[in-house]
């Protein structure tokens, strides 16, 4: 399947909210599972997973990761 992931920063070391100018990074997966979407992201990106939610099937999941000092939100979703 492949899967949709957009991360988007929340925080920075440096500014404790996010920018408005902030800019979404969207790639496109082949993974089995969400899950497998997200390790594979993490992998990619050298992030940490903070936390992650599997909603009811057909719904995005939504993680939280953090990659140097900055954290970001992570939607995942079937195409």
């Amino acid at each position: 399947m492949q899967y949709t992931i957009e991360a988007r920063e929340l925080t920075t070391e440096h500014a404790q909210r996010p920018s408005a100018e902030a800019e979404t990074e969207r790639i496109t997966v082949e993974a089995g599972t969400p899950d497998d979407a997200i390790s594979m992201f993490l992998d990619r990106n050298r992030s940490q997973l903070v936390s992650f939610s599997r909603p009811a099937k057909g719904r995005e999941s939504i993680a939280t990761v953090k990659r140097d000092e900055a954290v970001f939100l992570v939607r995942i979703y079937e195409n």
